[in-house]
């Protein structure tokens, strides 16, 4: 029996969980933060500015979720992005690259018939925590 155990992550400065979901969970040495759309934390609502601008919010809140959890964009060891239109993957990629411009993590790219709140995209990630968390 393991003595991991899992433990959910409370982040205020990022979006509440908008179904019976945890943001992230903690897991051993790993954090599964789930699927970030482009939400406005103050107002639960999506941005406007289409995939470029909900690309930068998801990220945005990506990082905060990260950040409550004691770790930062740079533990990210893989994402996977969900896109409402497959047509958009260049301009989504050119806004995920401003916040993994070195040493990306890797990461899976799906077109999805639909995404919550008709998002064009959607990310989550998975992270290592820091040594002393894991």
């Amino acid at each position: 029996m393991s003595s991991w155990s899992k433990q959910p992550v409370i982040a205020n400065n990022a979006p509440k969980a908008i179904g019976p979901y945890s943001v992230a969970v903690k897991a051993g040495p790993f954090l599964f933060v789930s699927g970030q759309l482009g939400l406005d934390p103050a107002t639960g609502d999506l941005v406007s500015g289409g995939v470029a601008a909900e690309t930068r919010q998801a990220l945005t809140n990506l990082k905060a979720i990260l950040e409550a959890a004691g770790c930062g964009l740079d533990a990210v060891v893989k994402t996977t992005v969900f896109l409402r239109d497959m047509g958009e993957f260049s301009t989504m990629n050119q806004v995920y690259n401003e916040f993994f411009a070195q040493n990306p993590p890797a990461r899976s790219a799906i077109q999805a018939a639909a995404l919550p709140r008709g998002a064009a995209v959607e990310i989550e990630a998975i992270a290592l925590l820091p040594e002393d968390e894991g």
